[in-house]
């Protein structure tokens, strides 16, 4: 039987190998969206994606980047500070993306019974508050790593 409390299991990070994994896993399906974005299909194979596509695609396309390079980094090595900080930075460049798509609005849904325009000016604020939540949480997981206490040298 474990001798941890509940709140001890909860703070405790998964392994290594299975964070690695899901930093691997991240890397590479933000590359394919990268991919099928910019080159095949392409968004021009979206139907409901208008001209305008193309004056949101670079603030897209960076919050891909970052959330690509985040994942290639924590890969490598991920301290919660680090992790934190890179939490921090691809909320913030996602948040830039969702509000210049919300200003732009490259959709057009066609005539429908259902208010397709409304459901997705909801998806984006949700994404707007839940990324604004995650810079919270990340503030907040930064402070707190640098509060953890540091392994001390061996004294000899």
């Amino acid at each position: 039987m474990s001798s941890l409390t509940t709140a001890q299991r909860r703070r405790q990070r998964p392994s290594l190998a299975s964070r690695r994994l899901g930093y691997t896993v991240g890397l590479v399906v933000n590359a394919g969206l990268l991919f099928a974005i910019n080159e095949w299909p392409g968004w021009t194979a979206v139907p409901f994606l208008t001209g305008d596509t193309p004056r949101v695609l670079g603030l897209v396309n960076a919050s891909i980047v970052v959330g690509l390079v985040a994942n290639a980094l924590y890969v490598m090595s991920d301290p919660p500070w680090f992790k934190a900080l890179g939490d921090i930075t691809q909320n913030v460049v996602g948040i830039a993306a969702l509000v210049r798509i919300w200003q732009v609005f490259p959709f057009d849904f066609g005539d429908s019974s259902f208010d397709w325009d409304l459901l997705a000016r909801w998806v984006i604020g949700v994404g707007m508050a839940g990324s604004g939540i995650g810079v919270l949480v990340g503030l907040m997981a930064l402070a707190r790593a640098s509060e953890a206490p540091r392994p001390q040298p061996p004294q000899g």
